[in-house]
């Protein structure tokens, strides 16, 4: 059967006039239509209205044009060149096509759509504007929305359920939760659907407690009952908040009321190992019916997180279906534990699969290289990288750049940077402490001056790189500038790590009084996480042999209760280059009184691929004398 062409639609010379028999052939073809099973019939069918001369009897088309915009049996682009021929479509022939144009995702025609229809000198109805809506929402397009909604205000269809309803999720799209919530508040009937929005609106925006309250308020105010879509919209807000109780509610109300799905049992599923309580996520996990890869994903991720990677494991290879997200979490979870080698095993079975990756796994791979210092290994995965034709976006790049930073090859970092079209924050961020941390000082420094230069705000990770590059090059007057204007320009306030890098820099210049007033202007300075600056600034006064300003912090050190071990070493350190002998044995004696042991040193070396970490005294290697001789 041909395709649709335009003389199909030219008015046949033999039909002039309709004969006596047209209600007969509507009917007919009517009937026909309705029979359709596929487009090889429907074009038929088609053909046979072109001969009897119904091409403009408005029932026949309205039948054509639902057939073809079906999701299952129809075709969407046929569809189109159907409308195109017809002279004067009917609102009900737009909104079936807008309706199938935004569920196919092609919004932007659906727009045209509607203004072509508005142009037509038609009146958009309530089953017009939702799809509109979506469609504008997706597109982010707020000034058309707020037109649109002018529109639908002057038309009186702002109070229909259906359309309101419609404007609180393009407003939720927005992230204008309070347009969103003051639509919600005027609406005289509100519906399930209506709660629903609200709350889905506010998970979207990440509004989680708001989420939370309109649930409570839906069950106190409101007589409707929650359903499947309430209930997991709230859930995934409790397992955001890690909000257990109410969890658990939703739970035992699901278990009462409502038919346990997969939809609600992945939610819970999620809500649970988010929540810690995996013996109950395991529960639901081997009762949920119908389990679906997000099911598999969120139990072996609940594995992951809380470290049971065995049994994230086991699970893993049970999964019927594993797609790339379930790969990542899987690879993600031997690198954040420092089981690098099984994720790299992994990684390889995952290409004999051909399971392609995404940026998410090359990025955790990065990651782990990175920790282990493995620049062979992350070589490779760059090489890949360029191999699978995975874009190096701002994500991407960053990662490689902190893996070359990491393994000491910035000059093969600052490539990456300088080759990256879009920088966000964290890619000048991570380029900055990748320069100090290699101790180039200038160049870091110069390129926080573009940083600004080009518009992108520094984040408080970004002044500690900052302020490490100035403490590597021993500019203590750009660093005390430095750590001033985080306040007073970027109201970022300075944290522990900030503090530690400017008592660093005072230190190495020698600077101990003014490092130590530093030290008495940080806020709840007893907490133990302050130890390691105690540490660097021990670590000024044994080069610089100032016993009693060692012997000030020591105080402070026994008022914290540190089991540091590295502390209680540079105090004995600062004794012992004093020549008071009594002392280093002091502290030694309370080091054994508390427990504290000396943390052995630790070497990594990257050989063959495969990186090896040597401790002192670990005669474990079979070939330890071999590498003692050497």
């Amino acid at each position: 059967m041909r395709l649709l062409s335009r003389h199909y639609f030219a008015k046949p010379k033999k039909f002039s006039t309709l004969s006596k028999s047209t209600k007969l052939d509507e009917e007919c073809c009517v009937s026909l239509l309705r029979n359709c099973k596929s487009m090889i019939h429907l074009k038929q069918i088609q053909a046979h209205i072109l001969r009897v001369g119904l091409y403009r009897n408005t029932d026949t088309l309205k039948k054509l044009m639902v057939f073809c915009t079906d999701p299952h049996s129809g075709d969407l682009a046929y569809a189109e060149r159907v409308f195109n021929y017809i002279q004067k479509p009917c609102l009900f022939i737009y909104n079936i096509l807008i309706k199938a144009l935004a569920k196919k995702g092609t919004f932007r025609k659906c727009l045209m759509l509607f203004n072509k229809l508005r142009e037509d000198g038609l009146w958009p109805d309530n089953f017009t504007y939702p799809f509109v809506l979506k469609a504008i929402g997706c597109l982010g397009e707020v000034l058309e929305g707020e037109k649109v909604h002018g529109f639908v205000v002057k038309t009186g269809l702002e109070f229909d359920a259906y359309v309101c309803n419609s404007f609180m999720d393009m407003y939720a799209q927005f992230g204008q939760t309070d347009i969103m919530r003051k639509l919600f508040d005027e609406m005289p009937d509100r519906d399930v659907v209506s709660w629903n929005v609200l709350i889905s609106g506010y998970v979207k925006c990440r509004r989680f407690d708001n989420a939370i309250n309109v649930f409570c308020c839906m069950r106190k105010e409101s007589d409707l009952r929650p359903n499947e879509a309430t209930v997991v919209s709230t859930i995934s807000a409790c397992a955001a908040l890690k909000c257990l109780e109410l969890g658990k509610e939703i739970h035992c109300y699901v278990r009462d009321r409502l038919e346990f799905t997969s939809i609600i049992g992945s939610a819970l599923l999620d809500m649970y190992c988010k929540c810690g309580c995996l013996s109950i996520a395991r529960e639901i996990f081997d009762v949920v019916p119908h389990k679906n890869v997000i099911c598999w994903t969120s139990m072996v991720s609940g594995y992951v997180n809380y470290g049971e990677l065995d049994k994230a494991r086991e699970l893993f290879e049970r999964s019927p279906v594993r797609d790339v997200v379930l790969w990542t979490a899987m690879v993600n979870g031997y690198v954040q534990f420092n089981r690098f080698d099984e994720a790299v095993a992994l990684f390889q079975e995952m290409q004999i699969t051909r399971v392609m990756p995404d940026k998410f796994i090359v990025v955790a791979l990065l990651t782990g290289c990175a920790q282990m210092g493995s620049l062979e290994q992350g070589t490779w995965i760059h090489g890949y990288i360029n191999d699978s034709r995975i874009p190096i976006d701002a994500v991407v790049g960053t990662s490689l750049i902190e893996m070359y930073s990491k393994c000491g090859s910035i000059e093969n970092a600052l490539e990456i940077f300088n080759g990256l079209r879009e920088k966000d924050t964290a890619t000048w961020t991570s380029i900055i402490c990748g320069l100090a941390m290699n101790g180039k000082s200038s160049k870091a420094l110069e390129l926080f001056s573009k940083m600004k230069q080009v518009g992108a705000k520094p984040d408080e990770v970004t002044f500690i790189g900052v302020l490490s590059a100035c403490s590597h090059g021993g500019l203590v007057e750009e660093g005390r500038e430095f750590f001033n204007c985080m306040t007073s320009i970027y109201n970022i306030v300075p944290k522990l790590e900030h503090y530690g890098c400017l008592i660093d820099l005072l230190g190495r210049a020698g600077r101990l009084d003014e490092a130590e007033e530093l030290m008495k202007k940080i806020p709840d300075a007893k907490n133990e996480k302050i130890v390691p600056l105690y540490g660097s600034l021990l670590s000024a006064c044994r080069i610089y042999k100032n016993v009693q300003m060692g012997e000030r912090m020591a105080e402070q050190l026994v008022k914290i209760e540190s089991r540091d071990s590295s502390v209680h070493t540079l105090l004995a350190n600062i004794y012992a280059s004093a020549g008071r002998w009594v002392d280093v044995k002091r502290v030694r004696r309370e080091m054994k009184e508390l427990g504290v042991k000396k943390v052995p040193g630790c070497s990594s070396v990257d050989a063959d691929g495969i990186v090896r970490e040597f401790f002192v005294g670990d005669p474990s290697y079979p070939e330890t004398r071999e590498i003692h001789s050497m």
